[in-house]
């Protein structure tokens, strides 16, 4: 043995680590102390065995291995002197844990010391139990723990009540033993007795109902009584902390009571009058007052409804609001946002003090204090919350301008009395704060301005004025040169002036000059500048005088490394310079956005194709999958069928409208074609649809030079629900010429239709209990769009009710599903159920339809659900 490792004091042994300047150093010294250690355990060397496991102790919270020292610990516990046993039960709690095999030995020494004549060690063994107990250990020492809680010495009891909350907390079917003597524990007079005992009860009650319900019964009116005693006793030096006598036993004893009054209304009625007591008695300007009132507070808002107790809570939790300490205010705004779902008017009278928060220095304040106010936002105090809102977002820091600006966006767009304040407030966030908003924010501006068609004139001028001093605010551009592109006459010649706003003098030349300034603003991204470009393809057209400044401002991006910008100069200047009497049909103002159909699709409820006849929730049986939100390719596996695009997502409708491709295209080795995700922008305007394919000559494809014949064309679900039937047909019977003049296009080799005839009816689905028949029609010039009638028969003598007909069609399919004219079939074939659809085939020719049906009803109150795959459709449709 070295005898100068082992003999080391524990001190010499700190001061050599501590002299280490590297850690290979220490790790050496360690190294040797270690080895030293294992020699005199090898030698059992009973002399150093305490000094040997203390130095371990230090070695183990220094974080390196001291396994081979646990069996040290156990044979000093058992040893008979107190001074070993300390050090045993130390090291034990240290070294090991319950999850050690190796700690079931030491169960007989701590059943051995427990029973010990002497109270120190009876002291330690609680101790060491009420640290590292396990379920085994709890259930064989039990018995002990439980006689010692009628001990004598007051600090035993207290250790044991310690030491039975841990066993209670491992072995809750034990709760049983100790209720009468944690009962017994409340009368006592030691105030370090009574603290455990009632945190003993405490944990009673969350464990054991029969603990709840006989403390709540018999115990409720003595804890009110000390609780009384406490907070009208005298000055005592040994319990008082800033003036107030044990705090600690006042928490305590408002936590018991918490739990004993919540869902309880005669234990609340008891508690009522102390409560009313310590929220007014005790003083707020010390630490330990305040804590004493927020476990008031906390108890007030969980037992049963009592109105005055409740306001008064809520007034003191507004006092902490004012309070400098941030701690202090922080859990003042986490109750708030408890106490406002339990009693909202009395926590608005603290609106000023919150608003105030949320202008804090400290970030974990403001955020909580902004979420506060979102609760507190209604009906009648919006618009001076908003106000205040936004006129702290021209002062807050960066860092905190996203939040603040997602929940200004979120509570107008929530609680927005009238059309006109929602664009009003919208443009003062656009304007301080656009490059924080998010996309599907100015999305959801564009739909209501789209909607709000008196005050179209307001708004263009109202961006136009926002766009001359906050042209760095992208979210804001992209709404201006869309608002300009669409409604830029009204701007010049100030259409549909409001009493409220002032003429604005524009000029034709003013309004290009906006847009080219967004165009060459070179921190704009790939979106606003296609936009821009959009804007001026339109303004061409409504006006004339500035055609050949707009061409020159779209030639000059012919150039662009950017492929997306210069694709669209490309197309745009042959639209300019080649097709002027088509171009005012092209570039016409967007149809009405349907709000309803964009809010559905934001929320993510249905998927973007499916269309639903009935406006009643689909109760689908157990087993079933709820529709999900994903892609309609992968919803419908159909992916056999329609290739997914590129970079296509599946996204927003309006980044569909807009045609911007966002992600990198890659092109083919060998020619100039690029493939790109989604459709062109003119495709989409008009629901031109694909044109035919292309004849083998090189001429470059203006319209869509981006798509193969195996492409998909994303539908424009949007559009295509709120477009008139007269638009739509007026757009297909363009399609055709349109070709033409754009030099592009061959000759279709679809087959020759049979337009206007009837076709012969189609049984489309059949099964045990209901059959689907399709009878189709076509109209005259149009051989694109098919007219489908489905009849639905029930084969069943039951009746269906609750009938829902679902279906979903390919991206190069657009579907069109009108009201069923019952959601009643009657059983046997005594009547049936009759719904129209409309289907247009953009690939007509080359593919033919296909459909995903999904059909639901109700047969006794049992839902059914039957699903089915249509693919064999006649091949002139």
């Amino acid at each position: 043995m070295n005898t100068f490792f082992s003999g080391t004091r524990l001190r010499d042994m700190i001061r050599a680590i501590r002299a280490c300047k590297t850690a290979a150093e220490e790790r050496a010294v360690v190294r040797k102390e270690c080895a030293a250690i294992r020699t005199s355990i090898n030698e059992n060397d009973q002399d150093y065995r305490h000094r040997n496991l203390a130095k371990l102790m230090f070695i183990h919270m220094l974080g390196y291995p001291t396994h081979f020292g646990q069996m040290e610990c156990l044979k000093l516990i058992a040893s008979a002197g107190f001074p070993e046993k300390r050090i045993g039960y130390l090291g034990l709690m240290l070294l090991l844990d319950e999850r050690q095999e190796v700690l079931m030995l030491v169960t007989n020494s701590l059943k051995q010391d427990l029973n010990h004549s002497n109270q120190y060690i009876v002291g330690l063994a609680l101790c060491a139990l009420g640290n590292i107990c396990s379920a085994e250990m709890a259930r064989d020492l039990a018995p002990e723990v439980e006689r010692l809680l009628q001990f004598r010495d007051p600090n035993i009891r207290k250790k044991a009540a310690l030491c039975s909350i841990r066993i209670i907390r491992k072995v809750p079917d034990l709760a049983e033993n100790f209720i009468n003597p944690a009962a017994a524990l409340l009368k006592e007079k030691h105030h370090g007795v009574l603290i455990t005992g009632i945190q003993l009860c405490t944990d009673l009650c969350k464990v054991s109902p029969e603990a709840l319900e006989f403390l709540r019964k018999k115990h409720t009116e003595g804890l009110v009584r000390t609780l009384k005693d406490v907070v009208n006793s005298p000055y005592a030096p040994e319990y008082d902390i800033a003036g107030i006598a044990d705090p600690f036993l006042h928490v305590r004893l408002l936590k018991l009571l918490r739990a004993l009054g919540q869902g309880d209304a005669d234990a609340s009625d008891a508690m009522n009058d102390i409560l009313a007591q310590v929220a007014t008695k005790t003083e707020s300007n010390k630490n330990a007052g305040n804590a004493i009132l927020y476990e008031c507070v906390e108890t007030i808002m969980s037992i049963e409804d009592n109105g005055g107790l409740r306001v008064l809570a809520i007034n003191i939790l507004g006092r902490f609001l004012s309070n400098r300490d941030n701690n202090i205010r922080y859990v003042a705004l986490n109750m708030l946002m408890k106490a406002i779902t339990v009693d909202a008017q009395a926590v608005q009278r603290h609106r000023a003090t919150i608003l105030e928060c949320v202008k804090d220095s400290d970030a974990s304040i403001r955020k909580r204090a902004l979420e506060l106010v979102y609760l507190l936002v209604n009906e009648t105090n919006v618009k001076s919350l908003t106000k205040e809102l936004i006129d702290y977002l021209e002062v807050s820091d960066e860092e905190f301008k996203g939040d603040l600006t997602a929940k200004i966006c979120s509570i107008v767009e929530k609680f927005s009395p009238e059309k006109i304040w929602y664009i009003d407030q919208m443009l003062k966030v656009l304007a301080e704060a656009g490059n924080f908003v998010k996309d599907e924010v100015w999305h959801a501006l564009i739909v209501v301005i789209s909607n709000a068609s008196d005050l179209h004139g307001y708004t263009v001028r109202a961006l136009y004025k926002a766009f001359q001093t906050s042209s760095e605010q992208e979210s804001l551009v992209r709404v201006a040169v869309w608002c300009i592109g669409e409604y830029g006459d009204m701007l010049m010649n100030n259409v549909g002036m409001l009493a409220i706003e002032d003429p604005v003098t524009v000029t034709e030349s003013d309004i290009v000059d906006a847009v080219e300034i967004a165009l060459k603003h070179h921190a704009l991204d790939l979106t606003t500048k296609a936009m821009a470009l959009i804007a001026l393809l339109k303004l061409s057209s409504r006006f004339p005088s500035c055609s050949e400044r707009i061409k020159d401002i779209i030639v000059h991006h012919k150039g662009s490394l950017v492929l997306e910008l210069q694709q669209r100069s490309l197309e745009f200047n042959s639209i300019i310079e080649k097709h002027q009497n088509i171009r005012s049909t092209l570039v016409e103002r967007m149809p009405i956005l349907d709000e309803a159909t964009f809010t559905t699709r934001r929320a993510g409820s249905l998927p973007a194709a499916v269309s639903t006849s009935g406006g009643a929730s689909l109760n689908l049986p157990n087993g079933v999958v709820k529709p999900s939100t994903a892609p309609l390719v992968d919803l419908l596996d159909l992916s056999d069928d329609v290739p997914a695009a590129p970079g296509s997502s599946g996204g927003d409708f309006l980044q569909d409208l807009l045609g911007v491709d966002l992600s990198p295209a890659p092109t083919q080795s060998g020619t100039n074609q690029v493939q790109k995700a989604g459709t062109d922008v003119l495709l989409d305007l008009l629901s031109i649809g694909v044109p035919p394919v292309q004849s083998s000559s090189s001429t470059i494809d203006i319209l869509s030079p981006i798509q193969n014949e195996k492409s998909p064309i994303a539908t424009l679900d949007a559009l295509s629900s709120s477009s008139s039937p007269s638009a739509q047909a007026t757009s297909s019977a363009r399609a055709a010429p349109m070709m033409d003049l754009l030099d592009g296009f061959g000759p279709s080799p679809s087959k020759p239709e049979n337009n206007g005839s009837v076709y012969p009816p189609f049984v489309a689905f059949e099964s045990s209990s209901l059959r689907i028949t399709f009878n189709f029609s076509k109209q005259p010039g149009n051989p694109q769009t098919t007219s489908v009638q489905a009849t639905f028969t029930n084969l069943t003598p039951n009746v269906f009710t609750d009938f829902i007909f679902q279906a979903a069609v390919p991206k190069f399919l657009q579907l069109h599903l009108d009201p069923a004219s019952s959601n009643i079939l009657p059983a046997s074939g005594n009547g049936s159920i009759t719904q129209n659809m409309r289907v247009t085939n953009n690939q007509h020719g080359k593919k033919s339809l296909v459909m995903r049906t999904r059909i639901s009803y109700k047969i006794n109150n049992k839902d059914t659900l039957e699903e089915g795959h249509i693919n064999n459709f006649p091949r002139e449709l």
